[in-house]
């Protein structure tokens, strides 16, 4: 009873700060991102009292993801999500995390687009700047073990953050995901939000 409570308080709440415009943000135009960085640089706000600290919870909708601390309040991260048909909703454990990351197109990626991700299917790319993983990665992995592919990581091409344009991972700013990886412990709960139209 105390869980059905406290998951439909979560969802209230949710539901009370998106309507109010707590939780939303207005993304600037993509030349302007520079320039209006500021507007969408990491900060706290209230989130969810029920939550405990530590956790990261990705807001498709949004195009937001936050990281739990004490006492209700969460760290927020513009981001760029996967998209549309290729966005996974669910609960994972973040395994293991890895700074500048080597980077190896899924099977499905080379199937979807051999032309583009071909040529790294056996060896992949080592970690850099040019890297699509950008400088950091957080490896999501199911609760009994089996890696997802999904990864929550750093961009080249920062102009997509508050896009619906990956192969299914959620990416921030480089800075941006500096900073998560330094606050979020291997172990992490993590939680892809579902979709505002996806069906139940």
């Amino acid at each position: 009873m105390t869980n059905r409570r406290n998951i439909l308080a979560f969802g209230a709440s949710l539901l009370a700060l998106s309507a109010t415009g707590a939780l939303a943000q207005n993304l600037p135009a993509r030349e302007d991102l520079d320039t209006l960085r500021p507007q969408i640089a990491p900060h706290e706000v209230d989130f969810n009292a029920y939550l405990p600290a530590g956790e990261i919870h990705v807001m498709p909708a949004e195009f937001a993801l936050y990281f739990t601390l004490v006492g209700g309040r969460a760290v927020r991260y513009s981001c760029g999500i996967g998209k549309e048909g290729l966005y996974e909703a669910g609960t994972f454990v973040m395994q293991y995390k890895k700074e500048w990351p080597t980077w190896t197109p899924t099977p499905d990626m080379v199937e979807r687009d051999p032309e583009r991700y071909g040529q790294y299917a056996e060896d992949g790319m080592p970690g850099g700047p040019d890297n699509p993983l950008g400088a950091r990665a957080l490896y999501l992995f199911t609760a009994d073990d089996q890696d997802t592919y999904l990864r929550i990581h750093g961009t080249n091409e920062p102009d997509t953050i508050g896009q619906a344009v990956s192969n299914g991972c959620a990416r921030l700013m480089n800075d941006d995901i500096a900073d998560l990886f330094d606050r979020v412990a291997e172990g992490a709960k993590v939680v892809l939000h579902p979709q505002a139209n996806a069906s139940s």
